[in-house]
């Protein structure tokens, strides 16, 4: 069984993260996953990339995440993936299944309206997995469910106060019919308690959307293995 972790912050992309990328994938394969995804907040979202730098040098900045997580990765034998966190008035959709190469030849993913964003992600052969649906936060002033423009649900967020959170969001796709993941969400080195479980390998962020349809056997939830 292959464990992964789906929701990770760093240092390098997002302002809320504490700890560097490098130091992450060292947490993470202590944790003892195989691999990770680097999903730091995007340009509507807690980025710590300055939005006033030309796009091409903001793509650079904000995937550097990804590439020293990655690099890391290599040495300690930690398979490191591409996603990032989509923001839409502080409800969260994360994105897999494209490159940063992707992302710097589409400038529009930062003017399109939300919903032609989730449009375009998933034209593209990308995957949206609609994050911790039901959480409740100052900056949240309202939720947004949108079971037709999502390929998948995370039913269980480490970041979530509230068990209820996770219930909803378990109840939400089981509603819909729709593919369920687990992510830690987490902005700290030393907090990896969510993921899936899968039989697939994952070679590149390309994979996963076929992994989300089909090759997700189980999940990750407050650090225990929980197969389907």
């Amino acid at each position: 069984m292959i464990r992964w972790e789906t929701h990770a912050h760093t240092k390098e992309g997002s302002a809320c993260a504490t700890a560097s990328a490098a130091d992450m994938a060292r947490g993470c394969r202590q944790a003892g996953y195989d691999g990770m995804f680097v999903t730091d907040h995007f340009y509507h979202g807690n980025t710590s990339v300055d939005r006033s730098l030309p796009w091409a040098e903001w793509v650079r900045q904000f995937c550097l995440g990804y590439y020293h997580a990655k690099e890391e990765g290599e040495r300690i034998g930690l398979r490191v993936c591409f996603g990032w966190e989509y923001s839409w008035d502080g409800n969260d959709f994360l994105t897999y299944g494209l490159s940063p190469e992707w992302l710097l030849a589409h400038p529009e993913t930062i003017t399109a309206e939300p919903l032609e964003y989730l449009r375009l992600i998933r034209l593209a052969g990308g995957c949206i997995i609609h994050a911790h649906p039901f959480r409740e936060e100052a900056y949240v002033p309202y939720i947004k469910l949108v079971p037709g423009r999502v390929d998948g649900v995370e039913v269980y967020n480490g970041g979530n106060h509230r068990q209820e959170y996770n219930e909803r969001a378990l109840w939400y796709a089981k509603s819909y019919g729709l593919p369920q993941t687990s992510g830690s969400d987490t902005h700290w080195s030393d907090m990896f308690v969510g993921g899936i479980l899968t039989d697939q390998h994952i070679r590149s962020t390309e994979d996963y959307p076929e992994v989300v349809r089909s090759g997700i056997t189980g999940l990750i939830q407050n650090g225990t293995d929980v197969l389907f």
